[in-house]
């Protein structure tokens, strides 16, 4: 780190103190889980399905329930962490600085403040320079996303769908918002980054460094309806850093080979031979019409 104090994300920016939770430190541990498929489990079975399919990490979240979604219990955090060696992820609700507090002090690896759980504070994300650990962050196009990281997420997943339907389409249409608004910025006029910065209502220091970039200046992931390889695949080649996966691929007839296939697709993204290995058997089609079956579209 150097010395005269300047942090950097991505050996660019100023973004904060290094002397008290530095940025750069954060954001180079989120980058560790680049190339790699996160998934979302309930259970110490479906974390070790995770583990051993090859997960980058998991994210612990508690079984559907009705009411009012907050963090989930500490315990089954601890449990889930003494079973697996790979990191956790867990959720705070949007503001929930105190969420977050106990979240950093039970050892996560990483706390998502998630738009998925019922919002505390909509007005006031939390402050994330204040904690020692990576946040991850959702967000639907290229404002919010650099507005999450002004705010000090080390990690910003692209969202789409949250319903847990399967359903890809709102996903890539975020995902191609986020790198068509980047590529535009990328062959703009010096003096007109300015004017856009303004109009996406954005940090005009994260929008300069993004233009030569040509991406994010953290590592971004696609999440929502992703539960296929094809679907893995399509977020990468469109330029994702890696999935989050829902736990909804557990309910399907072989969660492994899903898992598995899932992350296979990830690693070798632009391999079609790869991708067809990896979708052979898996059911697709049955597994989600059974799953959904009378539900409302």
């Amino acid at each position: 780190m150097a010395e005269d104090g300047t942090v950097t994300v991505y050996n660019s920016t100023v973004i904060t103190d290094p002397n008290t939770n530095p940025f750069s430190f954060k954001a180079g541990v989120a980058q560790m889980l680049r190339g790699g498929a996160i998934f979302e489990v309930s259970s110490i079975p479906q974390a070790k399905i995770a583990e051993e399919a090859g997960a980058c990490a998991i994210v612990v979240s508690e079984p559907s329930c009705s009411g009012i979604s907050r963090m989930i219990d500490p315990s089954l955090v601890k449990e889930i962490k003494r079973a697996v060696s790979i990191p956790i992820i867990a959720r705070a609700r949007v503001g929930h600085f105190v969420e977050a507090q106990i979240l950093q002090a039970v050892g996560v690896d990483y706390i998502d403040e998630s738009e998925l759980l019922a919002l505390a504070d909509d007005q006031n994300y939390i402050n994330k320079h204040n904690f020692r650990i990576p946040f991850v962050c959702g967000s639907g196009n290229l404002g919010e996303a650099l507005r999450r990281i002004r705010e000090g997420a080390a990690m910003i997943r692209t969202q789409g769908e949250l319903s847990g339907s399967g359903n890809i389409a709102e996903t890539l249409r975020n995902v191609r918002s986020v790198m068509g608004q980047i590529r535009t910025l990328s062959n703009m006029d010096e003096d007109e980054v300015f004017a856009f910065s303004k109009k996406i209502e954005a940090p005009y220091d994260l929008v300069a460094q993004i233009k030569p970039m040509g991406r994010l200046p953290v590592v971004n992931f696609a999440a929502g309806g992703i539960v296929t390889p094809a679907d893995a695949a399509l977020m990468m080649q469109l330029g994702c850093d890696g999935v989050f996966v829902g736990s909804e691929i557990f309910d399907c007839s072989d969660p492994y080979k899903r898992a598995r296939g899932i992350i296979q697709a990830v690693r070798n993204y632009s391999d079609p031979n790869v991708l067809a290995e990896a979708m052979v058997g898996l059911n697709i089609n049955d597994d989600w019409i059974d799953q959904f079956d009378g539900a409302s579209v």
